[in-house]
C-alpha cells in the first residue's frame, strides 16, 4: 500500500469562523520559496532535525523539535533520492572537499529500533557520495564490534579516540563529525574544544538546550510568518510558559507549574470561545524542558491536577531520558490531534524530518491505546511512512502544510543555533 499524506482522515467539524490553513498555505505555495530563501540567508538551517507536528484541523503547530533525530529508517523508500541529495549538500557547505564523515552516535546497543535509524543514516551518507563510519564512546569499547539488525543491514562501531583537538578512529581522519547523540548526559571530554566542525554542535545537547527556549524563538518565527501570510499566529504555534526549580518528588516548585498552567487554559479558552470552537476542552501539557523520547510528560485538564499527582506520577515526571532529572519545565498549550488512522480510528501525528533547509520525509506516529489529547510518543506506538510521490491534490496539500509549519520550526532552531553562538560548520 502506498501511504499518502491524506491516509490518515481529518476528523473534525467544519466552522465558518476558522480558516482553511491546508488551504491558505497552498494558496501561498509561489511566494513561500522566497520567504525562506531570505530567512536561511541571515540564519542557516541546522544539520538536520525532526518535528512533531499536532493537527487539531483548527491549527496546525509543532509540539517538539529534535536536532539529533533519530528514525530515518521510518522514511519512505520514494523519499530516499531526495535525502540523499540534501545530505550532499548539508556536507559540501561545511567541507567542501569532505570524502570521510564520522557519526557519533548514542549508547543505545541494545536499542535495535535506534541501530537501524543509525544503519539508515549512514546509507544517506554513503548513497551521498562520502564515507562513513561509526565512532563509538562505549566504555567498554575497546576493538570494533559489528552488529547484525534484524533488517540484515550491519553497523560497524569503532572506538572513538582524540588526536590533539581533533576526533578519529585508528586509520580514519574524517572533515566532518555527524552527532547522532543528544548529549543527555552531559558533554563528554572527549567532545569539547574541538577544531573539526561538528554538526549539530555539541552546545546545542540537551544538557544545554531547553524546550522552552525553542518554543520563544518558535513564536517569534511564528509572528512574523503569520504577518507575511495575514492570519492569526496562534493557529501555527502553540501558547507556552516554563518554570525553573521544580521537583516532583519533594512537590517543590508546583505552584509555578499551576498558575502557568492556570493561565495557559484561560487564553485557550478565549481563543476557542473566540472560533467558536466548542468539540475540544483546553488541554496543556506539562513537559521535561530537557529531553526527548516522549518522557516526563503529563497532561493537565485543570490546574489543580498538578497538586494532585500521586507517587506513580512523580516518578514519571522526575526523571527523563538516561535518567536526567528534572529541574525545569515547559508548559505548553496541549494540541488535539484530529488524524485518525485505521478503522478504528487510531490517533495519529505526523513527524516530518529535514535535512540542512530541506523536508526529505515523514511518517505518521499512531497509537490506538492513546487519545487525541494524549501524548503518542509512548510504548505502544506504530509508525506509518507518508511516500514522496504525489498521488493527488489532496494528499499534496496536506504534505505541503505539514513541511512548511515544520519549516518555521526549523527556522526557529536555526535561530536557536546563532543565539547559542555555534554557527553550522563551525
Amino acid at each position: 500500500m502506498l501511504l499518502t499524506a491524506a491516509s490518515a482522515r481529518l476528523d473534525v467539524s467544519a466552522n465558518a469562523k476558522l480558516p482553511d490553513l491546508e488551504a491558505l498555505l497552498w494558496e501561498a505555495r509561489g511566494r513561500l520559496p522566497a520567504w525562506f530563501a531570505a530567512q536561511w540567508e541571515h540564519t542557516p538551517a541546522p544539520l538536520y532535525a525532526s518535528v512533531d507536528l499536532r493537527h487539531a484541523g483548527f491549527k496546525l503547530a509543532p509540539v517538539d523539535t529534535n536536532l539529533f533525530p533519530a528514525g530515518f529508517n521510518n522514511l519512505h523508500p520514494s523519499c530516499h533520492e531526495r535525502a540523499v541529495a540534501a545530505m550532499h549538500k548539508a556536507i559540501t557547505r561545511t567541507c567542501p572537499t569532505a570524502s570521510q564523515v564520522l557519526v557519533v552516535p548514542e549508547n543505545h546497543t541494545r536499542n535495535t529500533y535506534y541501530l537501524e535509524n543509525l544503519a539508515a543514516l549512514l546509507t544517506l551518507i554513503r548513497d551521498a557520495g562520502f564515507s562513513a563510519r561509526v565512532g563509538s564512546m562505549l566504555p567498554d569499547l575497546d576493538a570494533p564490534r559489528p552488529l547484525t539488525l534484524p533488517s540484515g543491514r550491519e553497523v560497524l562501531l569503532e572506538p572513538l579516540r582524540r588526536e590533539g583537538e581533533r576526533l578519529v578512529l585508528d586509520d580514519y581522519r574524517p572533515c566532518l563529525v555527524m552527532l547522532n547523540n543528544d548529549l543527555s548526559q552531559g558533554l563528554p571530554p572527549i567532545l569539547q574544544d574541538l577544531d573539526q566542525p561538528v554538526l549539530p554542535p555539541p552546545s546545542l545537547g540537551w544538557t544545554r538546550r531547553t524546550k522552552s527556549g525553542h518554543f520563544l524563538h518558535y513564536a517569534e518565527v511564528a509572528r512574523e510568518f503569520a504577518d507575511w501570510l495575514g492570519i492569526d499566529p496562534w493557529l501555527i504555534d502553540p501558547l507556552s510558559a516554563n518554570c525553573g526549580q521544580i521537583n516532583f518528588q519533594k512537590r517543590e516548585g508546583l505552584e509555578c507549574a499551576a498558575s502557568n498552567a492556570a493561565r495557559l487554559l484561560e487564553e485557550v479558552a478565549v481563543r476557542y470561545e473566540a472560533y467558536g470552537i466548542d468539540e475540544v476542552k483546553p488541554f496543556v501539557m506539562v513537559k521535561a524542558d530537557a529531553g526527548t523520547y516522549g518522557m516526563g510528560v503529563m497532561r493537565v485538564h485543570e490546574a489543580e491536577e498538578i497538586f494532585q499527582i500521586n507517587r506513580k506520577q512523580r516518578n514519571k515526571m522526575a526523571s527523563a531520558k538516561e535518567g536526567l532529572e528534572v529541574t525545569r519545565v515547559i508548559i505548553q498549550e496541549g494540541v488535539p490531534t484530529a488524524l485518525r488512522w485505521g478503522p478504528a480510528g487510531a490517533a495519529a501525528e505526523p513527524v516530518i524530518y529535514m535535512i540542512d533547509e530541506d523536508v526529505v520525509g515523514s511518517f505518521y506516529r499512531i497509537h490506538e491505546g492513546r487519545g487525541s489529547d494524549e501524548n503518542l510518543n509512548a510504548p505502544g506506538m506504530t509508525f506509518e511512512p507518508i511516500a514522496c510521490q504525489t498521488q493527488s491534490e489532496a494528499d499534496e496539500r496536506r504534505r505541503h502544510a505539514y513541511e512548511v509549519v515544520a519549516r518555521l520550526a526549523l527556522l526557529a532552531a536555526a535561530r536557536e543555533v546563532a543565539a547559542a553562538g555555534a554557527e553550522p560548520g563551525a
